[in-house]
C-alpha cells in the first residue's frame, strides 16, 4: 500500500485515494474541517437521546461486514458523556451477529436519521465494548430496570465516539407517523393500532416468514 499524505485528515486510505482520482480532494477537506468532529457538541448530543432508532454497521475481525437496526422509545440510545454512547441488547434470534463482530472487531459504525421532524442525520463513528447489565447499573444507577418497555437487557454496547459528523437532508424522505397496519402479505403486526410490541415471541408479530425463506427449505410455496 502507498504512503498517504492525507494521514492526519480524517478517513481511510482508500477514501483519500478516490478523493485524489476524483478530484474531490478541496471539498472533502471542507466537510472535514467543517462538520467533522472527535466529540458530540451540545446539538449532537440532543439529537441523539431523543431518537428512536439507528443503523448499525458491524464487521469481523476478517472485514465481513453486516447491518442491523436497532429501536426503542427516546431515550433507549443514552448520552453518558461528549464522548461515549450507550444502547442495549436484548434477546432476539439468537445469532448475535452484531455482538459477536464487536467481539472481534470493536469498530462500528452508526447511523441516525431524522425522517419526520428536521429531517437530517447523524454518522458516530467508533470503539464498542460489551458491558453487562450488573456493570452499567453500578455505574449509572437510575437507570430505568427496562429501557425499552418489558425488557431487561442482556448486555449493553457502550460506544467510545471518534467521529461525528452531518448526514445531509437532501436525499432523506419525510415520513410521518402513522398506526401500525396489516402487511401486504397479510401478516398482522400489531394487536392494536399503534401498539409496538415489544419483546413479543409472538411469530406473527414478529412478522413469521415473510420472506417465505422457511417455506422454501420446506418445499413449500412461499406465497
Amino acid at each position: 500500500m502507498h504512503h498517504d499524505e492525507r494521514a492526519d485528515r480524517p478517513g481511510s486510505h482508500g477514501e483519500h485515494q478516490v478523493q485524489r482520482e476524483l478530484g474531490t480532494v478541496a471539498r472533502a477537506d471542507r466537510f472535514y474541517d467543517d462538520q467533522v468532529l472527535h466529540r458530540l457538541n451540545p446539538r449532537m448530543r440532543e439529537f441523539v437521546a431523543r431518537q428512536e432508532m439507528f443503523f448499525l454497521a458491524t464487521s469481523d475481525s476478517r472485514g465481513e461486514c453486516d447491518s442491523t437496526f436497532r429501536a426503542g422509545p427516546p431515550g433507549f440510545l443514552r448520552v453518558l458523556d461528549d464522548a461515549t454512547l450507550a444502547y442495549p441488547e436484548y434477546r432476539g434470534n439468537g445469532v448475535m451477529a452484531s455482538l459477536g463482530n464487536i467481539r472481534e472487531n470493536p469498530h462500528i459504525g452508526m447511523l441516525m436519521i431524522d425522517f419526520s421532524q428536521d429531517r437530517i442525520g447523524l454518522h458516530v463513528n467508533g470503539r464498542a465494548q460489551l458491558v453487562t447489565d450488573d456493570m452499567m447499573r453500578l455505574r449509572i444507577p437510575d437507570l430505568p430496570v427496562d429501557p425499552v418497555p418489558g425488557r431487561r437487557p442482556h448486555v449493553w454496547v457502550e460506544v467510545e465516539v471518534e467521529e461525528a459528523y452531518i448526514h445531509c437532508s437532501k436525499h432523506i424522505p419525510r415520513m410521518v407517523r402513522v398506526p401500525l397496519r396489516q402487511n401486504t402479505n397479510g401478516t398482522d403486526r400489531s394487536a392494536a393500532d399503534g401498539e409496538q410490541a415489544w419483546g413479543t415471541d409472538d411469530p406473527k408479530r414478529k412478522g413469521g416468514d415473510y420472506f417465505g425463506a422457511a417455506a422454501r427449505e420446506r418445499g413449500l410455496d412461499p406465497r
